[in-house]
């Protein structure tokens, strides 16, 4: 036996086959032309350079070349691999200065086939393979021993060139024909090779799960260039061999673990059983487990954003290289339709019927604010937030659905399935190193994405504390077992919740409607409050819809643009960074004002909860969304009008009960009648003796019944009201207008309406009862003694016919 077989124990067999792979390969490299010029030697070149040493080959251009090399890579791969590599360092050795000891490595991307891990079996391993999954979880980068240089402490030789195969791997024998020693080895740390080594654990993703089955993962090993290429949450495309790796957690102490966990202490301190099988007397069982070894590493939907959404490097000129001419155009022509709001809103929920107003806020989250870093390095968010509240059957989870499969990353989970770790981030113990890792939640999951989150009111309040960093500051600081760590969740979360009791109840507002704490909803950027009311038209509507859509599936979806088109035009708009105006920055400035000073005043129309500044930054957050949807550089003012118009259906008090006037009325009748109980009516008739009185008092009752209006009439009325009463004062008459003249006015408007006498005096007293209330109540209107005076306290009885004028703070626009 030679020198070579002491060292290792076996004789050294000359491997024909991947010594013609590496020469077939190495002609690849030097004759493969593109355009009558070497493809791969500028890449080659680039390799001379310290910090590179892998060489990128398109698998396709290999197929083209020369087939059997192809096939014999795809068969042997794990076996012709350091063939290959060779090669590739002969061929750099050739073209330029290499140092002798720098190693090279290839790497192989396009390939046709794409695995999932399910598919992953013992047949497949040592073959070129493509598998894709997400990553859920990353080691730290180490340096991995590649090809030990050893000494004999015994004779001092040196061993060079030990292979390692996953673990320490020492020589089994020294070199020296007279030194027998097979176990005192030292490592020659400088003269050994080196190459960094990271482990990733990747898991299937959500659209490739069999209904019912746990989510499979793999271990990746990474190597190289390869490494810190994946981070938590990325959805990639990893090429290269299944292959066998020793379980060294299972093999590292069986005998001293097999001791600890045979040992059982009784409650009397002596040992109920002892040690049984061959484990305690340190007998290892030779395991070994599945691994994936890995040699590059790519986004699974490079184009349209599988890694990042909205990274550093992607930019729209990087985003416009990687379409071709159709769809650039398509682009272009989305961008100048005068009608892109709706139609967008159609492509995306093509078969939910209503509900527009959520579908807009939903999309402006889809394009995003602009986030910004402060001089003092304050991070701003640019995701919105979005909370629909609802009674059942209100397609709250549907919205979620479709934004799940919409969004290239999204991830969608329940509240009360999910735990503030598997919510945010998890810090679990490697198996193997025994060292600490993040294991990511959902939230890094989604990041620079969407997490729609369902049934949000039935997270304990514990697990709802665990997201309000996420929601604001948009990172998950965690400090566990000397783990301390910023991550990034730069995610918008969409939310869908329950009433509390199932039903919505007008009567409350929303707060108490709600199982939220006031620093969440503060967080929201957008409430939808959707109610399941009984409308004839809405029905049949919606009936219609569900009826075709089970009838006829997908001839009833009509789309004005794909997905792949709307996702497309998506990526690209919210590559622009919208810079505000001087006139949107005036104009968000007087709504906030205005916003602020009726969360004070009296007004009708009250907030669900307290206007701050988040509720400004949210509407700075969502005319940025406005403009970036239109591809616009700038925010116009017709921008922060509809973002205003979508935050003020959202943060007022929509869902606000039906107006009575009956409390008013009939407190008003006990007074009068304990005033007046024993005075006669001037009629002169006794209250409540006479038959005529009698029927009086049920038609009074009948009336009362019906002066209750819903609050949606209610401010109806009012805003024509004062619309009119604003007008007159514009026109500067200098007469002022009476109330008699109001109620003139509105019946006058109102005539085509009526037809009996009846109804002319029921809407009479409505109108009197409105005009009551917006006077006392509201303070919307001034009623006046005199023309020109300011009289606020000035309360007007039946007999007078005051002056009536607007008050000087309301905006007409905003009742």
């Amino acid at each position: 036996m030679d020198v070579a077989d002491r060292t290792t124990g076996t004789a050294h067999v000359r491997d024909d086959l991947a010594e013609r792979s590496q020469k077939l390969f190495q002609d690849f490299l030097e004759e493969f032309q593109v355009d009558g010029e070497v493809k791969y030697l500028p890449e080659v070149q680039e390799l001379i350079r310290p910090e590179r040493n892998t060489l990128t080959v398109s698998y396709q251009d290999v197929e083209s070349y020369n087939a059997q090399l192809s096939t014999l890579i795809q068969e042997e791969y794990y076996r012709v691999f350091p063939y290959l590599c060779r090669a590739v360092r002969n061929f750099a050795r050739d073209r330029g200065q290499v140092p002798p000891t720098k190693e090279f490595y290839v790497s192989f991307t396009d390939l046709l086939t794409r695995h999932k891990i399910r598919e992953l079996t013992s047949q497949k391993i040592g073959t070129l393979l493509r598998i894709s999954g997400q990553v859920v979880r990353t080691h730290p980068v180490h340096p991995e021993l590649v090809s030990g240089t050893f000494i004999c402490l015994d004779c001092q030789t040196v061993i060079k060139d030990v292979e390692q195969q996953f673990k320490y791997t020492q020589p089994t024998v020294c070199r020296n024909p007279v030194c027998q020693n097979r176990a005192r080895f030292m490592l020659d740390i400088n003269k050994s090779r080196y190459v960094d080594f990271q482990k990733v654990r990747i898991q299937e993703t959500q659209a490739e799960l069999p209904r019912g089955s746990i989510p499979r993962s793999v271990e990746v090993i990474l190597r190289a260039e390869a490494v810190e290429q994946a981070q938590a949450g990325d959805k990639c495309d990893f090429t290269g061999s299944l292959i066998v790796v020793p379980d060294v957690a299972q093999i590292s102490t069986p005998g001293a673990r097999a001791e600890s966990s045979g040992r059982q202490t009784s409650g009397e301190g002596y040992e109920a059983e002892g040690v049984r099988g061959l484990k305690a007397l340190g007998v290892r069982d030779l395991t070994y487990r599945l691994a994936f070894l890995a040699c590059s590493v790519q986004a699974t939907n490079p184009r349209f954003g599988g890694k990042d959404l909205d990274g550093d490097d992607v930019t729209a000129e990087t985003i416009k290289k990687q379409m071709t001419d159709q769809e650039w155009q398509k682009i272009y022509q989305m961008s100048k339709d005068k009608n892109l709001y709706q139609n967008l809103i159609n492509s995306i929920f093509p078969t939910i019927h209503g509900n527009d107003e959520v579908k807009r806020g939903v999309l402006l989250m889809l394009f995003g604010g602009v986030p910004k870093i402060t001089l003092e390095k304050t991070n701003l968010r640019g995701d919105i937030n979005v909370c629909i509240v609802g009674d059942p059957s209100t397609a709250k989870s549907q919205i979620l659905k479709h934004i799940e499969e919409f969004s290239v990353r999204a991830v969608y989970t329940s509240g009360k399935a999910s735990s503030a770790a598997g919510l945010t981030a998890a810090v679990v113990k490697d198996e193997e190193s025994s060292e600490f890792v993040i294991e990511a939640g959902a939230l890094m999951l989604a990041d620079n994405g969407v997490c729609c989150i369902d049934e949000f009111d039935k997270m304990d309040p514990k697990d709802q504390v665990a997201i309000h960093e996420a929601m604001e500051q948009q990172t998950i600081s965690i400090t566990k077992a000397g783990v301390k760590a910023s991550l990034n969740a730069r995610t918008s979360i969409l939310a869908a919740a329950n009433p509390i009791g199932g039903r919505y109840d007008r009567t409350k507002s929303l707060k108490h409607n709600l199982n939220m704490s006031a620093p969440i909803m503060s967080r929201f950027d957008l409430f939808f409050i959707l109610v399941d009311d009984c409308n004839e038209v809405t029905d049949y509507a919606i009936a219609r819809r569900i009826v075709d859509l089970h009838s006829r599936l997908g001839e009833a979806v009509e789309r004005t643009y794909s997905v792949d088109e709307v996702q497309r035009y998506i990526t690209f708009a919210r590559q622009f960074k919208p810079t505000i105006s001087k006139d949107a920055q005036d104009f968000i400035v007087e709504q906030y004002k205005h916003l602020r000073e009726r969360d004070t005043s009296k007004s009708f129309a009250r907030s669900a909860w307290r206007i701050t500044v988040r509720q400004l930054e949210s509407m700075i957050r969502l005319s940025e969304a406005m403009a970036r949807l239109y591809c616009q550089d700038e925010v116009q003012p017709k921008h922060v009008k509809e973002a205003f118009r979508l935050l003020n259906k959202s943060i007022i008090r929509v869902e606000t009960p039906d107006v009575q006037f009956d409390e008013d009325e009939e407190e008003q009748q006990e007074d009068m009648d304990v005033d007046g109980e024993s005075e006669a009516h001037p009629s002169g008739m006794v209250n409540g003796h006479t038959e005529k009185d009698t029927d009086r008092t049920e038609s009074d009752q009948k009336a009362k019944s019906k002066l209750r209006l819903s609050f949606e009439d209610y401010r109806s009325m009012a805003r024509s009201v004062a619309g009119y009463l604003r007008a007159e004062e514009e026109r500067g008459d200098d007469t002022g207008i009476r109330r008699s003249d109001v109620v003139n006015w509105y019946l006058k408007t109102i005539e085509k309406d009526i037809d009996t006498e009846e109804e002319l005096a029921e809407k009479k007293v409505i109108l009197d009862k409105v005009l009551d209330r917006l006077i006392t109540s509201d303070n919307v209107i001034l009623a006046l003694k005199e023309w020109g005076t300011s009289q606020e306290d000035y309360v007007p009885s039946e007999e007078e016919d005051p002056f009536l004028v607007v008050h000087p703070n309301v905006v007409v626009d905003d009742l």
